[in-house]
């Protein structure tokens, strides 16, 4: 069994994620794990799935002709994991919403070696002013070789530029 990596994008609709299912299913392959959502009006997602190496072409054709009905589907092979060892952060962080917030976080992130494994971001309404506050929440593979202190005194230092409340803490 090979994993395959599938990232899909379509209008959404019922029975989305049903055809895209019976596909993997009719060429013997086993869906392991997804991430996926519902955004403005379009569904995407990114699906691993193991299916036998002799069933690849015929899945991907199957895949592909869900074109017709408005999925785009893409398929890769299954990456290594990153080598070394990684403690798991979990990022909290709320503030006034504003251009560049993401870019600003992600730059500190990738300057110390972090790995972003999972991001979640929202604009939404505060409860009591209806300013828009920008929230995320995100799970970091931070380098064991990275002290964490040093890690929150650069993302305190941007928080502070930002004018964002960022809370770190261990996953357990």
């Amino acid at each position: 069994m090979d994993h395959l990596v599938l990232t899909v994008i379509a209008a959404d609709q019922p029975g989305l994620v049903e055809r895209l299912a019976g596909c993997v299913a009719a060429h013997g392959g086993n869906w392991l794990e997804s991430r996926m959502a519902r955004m403005a009006g379009q569904f995407a997602g990114i699906v691993r799935v193991d299916v036998p190496a002799e069933a690849h072409g015929g899945l991907i054709k199957d895949l592909e002709a869900l074109s017709t009905q408005g999925i785009r589907v893409q398929l890769a092979a299954s990456g290594s994991e990153p080598g070394g060892r990684f403690t798991s952060i979990r990022l909290e962080l709320v503030g006034n919403d504003r251009p560049g917030i993401v870019r600003d976080i992600t730059r500190v992130l990738a300057e110390q070696g972090v790995n972003l494994e999972n991001l979640l971001t929202e604009v939404a309404p505060a409860p009591m002013s209806g300013e828009l506050l920008f929230t995320a929440e995100a799970l970091l593979a931070v380098p064991e070789t990275l002290p964490l202190e040093q890690l929150q005194a650069r993302l305190e230092t941007l928080a502070d530029d930002l004018m964002v409340e960022l809370n770190l803490r261990a996953e357990d």
